[in-house]
């Protein structure tokens, strides 16, 4: 007797757009869904596998789907568990790569798999004093930056050197070199690989034994890939292997997010893909979901006539608050004009955590994080303490887990509950600031997966779920407006965005400075702005707290052709 939960073949394509159950029911062959922000691509994404295993095209255990961080692996292995495919793989490349490694290393190379290494600045400190080279911190990791550069656009050293490469520092090419070449033969005396190695060694071993070819590509028949424009060359030579002589093969991305070219990502793979493979499923995702009417003109304003981008369209006809643009006389200005809008925002029912404020480096953080304090507002900087490594929050992890071996056959709210109170959580925040506030937000968070939790969930699954959530790194949200650089905001959105410093130096940014380089800072822009659910704020200041030499806003905003007001003080916005 089947689960009643478990939904059919055909209610998965149930609710799809149009252009969704297309990509849906294209199961078998090459697919290529060019997905536009906002436009339901994980939906897209999830119901296509799951269809495809409850129509019994897949076989779950030999379907992969790839993606580039560890949470969005998890959002899609928890979103398939929900649809009935929770024994699909749902891994970033690394991880995929690193499993199969471990697997194969000791039948043919033997022993255990190499160590793998955490950073690359340790060691590459200890080349630069045997070279005699005096060099600070920010240069070996500009260093470490160029390294994984190098490797994931598969190129040697003496390709390297030819490639007209920005260096870090003061090093010149060959002193670069050297530098590169040093960290190579330290790492292999003391048999480790870095992340890059991985891959590359990964790739080597199917190129290099059949039978690990064979062994792959039996146990992995349908490949997903998602954000496809951030794959590199090595990365896309690794996915050509696992494929072998196959044709399998969606991919998922929108080539206006492409924003991680510096790290080898090339959106030409997603764009060439019909040419790879001229009888693919081309879908084109283009009904956004996400934003209202006036965010989404904006949005498209912004990219008009760019390569590979699409034009969207909102599917809620409602126009909602126009885009703002706000000038303010200096960056103190700016911080504290946005923190009035948005204790405004949170006083008229806005919650904190649909709030946050975008910027493009993370000095820009210190000045905002000052001027929400003085209003009150509480902040989490995406990017800084992850969430599973807070103190309380381990603990709380543990205390679950241990209780849930015991406790069974209670609502699942009154076990969970009961363990937290223990631990200090109480249903009324407490009215002070600081640490023990911090500390009710993050219990406060657990308590929230509970009401997120499918109807009839188990304690012990609850507590599996959060445990995978731990490993995955797949943070809850906490009740607290977020501060984040534009380009860790990416697959995030919120109802209500502030974009600040948005003047020529920071967006575009001062380094950007060729037509490609100005390019991908106006990609990074239109990530920001696609964050925004139903209100968008863009500000700028025309000088910084300690510069007297006045500033011209970005050249993005007079493309996008909305007035700037001018804010005379602390508050607008």
């Amino acid at each position: 007797m089947s689960d009643p939960l478990t939904p059919t073949a055909e209610s998965l394509l149930t609710g799809l757009d149009e252009q969704q159950r297309v990509a849906a029911e294209a199961l078998i062959g090459p697919v290529c869904m060019l997905a536009g922000a906002g436009t339901g691509k994980t939906r897209a994404i999830t119901h296509r596998i799951a269809y495809g295993v409850m129509s019994g095209a897949y076989s779950p255990t030999r379907v992969m789907a790839l993606t580039f961080t560890a949470r969005s692996a998890a959002e899609l292995r928890g979103r398939l568990r929900q649809l009935g495919a929770g024994g699909v793989a749902a891994r970033t490349f690394h991880a995929a790569a690193l499993s199969q490694l471990n697997y194969f290393w000791p039948h043919v190379v033997g022993g255990q798999a190499p160590r793998i290494l955490e950073g690359k600045g340790r060691l590459l400190g200890h080349v630069a004093e045997v070279l005699k080279l005096k060099l600070d911190t920010a240069t070996l990791r500009d260093l470490a930056g160029e390294i994984e550069w190098r490797k994931t656009s598969g190129l040697s050293l003496e390709q390297y050197a030819t490639a007209g490469r920005a260096l870090p520092g003061r090093l010149d090419i060959d002193q670069a070199l050297d530098m590169q070449a040093g960290y190579e033969r330290l790492k292999d005396d003391r048999k480790q690989i870095d992340f890059e190695d991985v891959l590359l060694a990964m790739a080597g071993m199917i190129e290099a034994e059949p039978s690990v070819a064979l062994q792959v590509r039996e146990q992995y028949r349908f490949f997903v890939v998602d954000e496809f424009q951030d794959v590199s060359p090595l990365q896309y030579d690794l996915l050509k292997l696992w494929l072998g002589d196959r044709r399998d093969l969606c991919v998922v991305g929108d080539a206006s997010q492409t924003i991680y070219s510096f790290a080898g990502a090339r959106s030409d793979y997603l764009l060439d893909f019909p040419k790879h493979y001229e009888d693919a499923t081309v879908v084109r995702l283009e009904q956004n979901y996400r934003s209202t009417a006036a965010i989404v003109a904006t949005a498209n304003q912004l990219m008009r006539g760019r390569p590979g981008a699409l034009s969207l369209h909102a599917a809620v006809a409602e126009t909602g608050v126009e885009p703002a643009v706000r000038e303010y006389p200096n960056d103190m200005a700016e911080a504290r004009g946005v923190a009035q809008s948005i204790a405004e925002l949170v006083a008229a029912g806005t919650a904190p955590e649909n709030i946050a404020v975008l910027y493009r480096v993370n000095v820009q953080a210190a000045l905002l994080e000052t001027a929400l304090g003085d209003v009150g507002v509480s902040y989490q900087i995406r990017g800084s303490k992850r969430f599973f490594d807070l103190p309380e929050v381990k603990q709380a992890v543990m205390s679950l887990r241990a209780a849930s071996v015991s406790i069974m056959g209670e609502p699942l709210f009154k076990s969970v509950s009961d363990v937290l109170r223990g631990l200090g959580w109480s249903q009324t925040a407490p009215e002070t600031r600081g640490a023990v506030r911090d500390r009710w937000e993050a219990l406060n968070a657990i308590m929230g997966l509970v009401d997120q939790a499918a109807p009839g969930t188990s304690f012990r699954q609850f507590t599996d779920e959060l445990m995978e959530r731990q490993v995955g790194q797949h943070e809850p949200t906490v009740a607290a407006v977020t501060l984040a650089t534009l380009h860790s905001a990416k697959g995030l959105e919120w109802d209500a965005v502030f974009v600040v410093g948005l003047s020529e130096g920071l967006v575009p940014i001062s380094y950007a400075g060729t037509f490609d380089q100005v390019d991908e800072e106006r990609r990074l822009l239109y990530v920001g702005v696609t964050r925004a659910r139903k209100r968008l704020s863009l500000s700028w200041s025309a000088a910084g707290s300690q510069q007297r030499s006045p500033r011209e806003r970005s050249r993005f905003l007079a493309e996008i052709g909305i007035r700037t007001a001018r804010a005379a003080g602390a508050r607008g916005a």
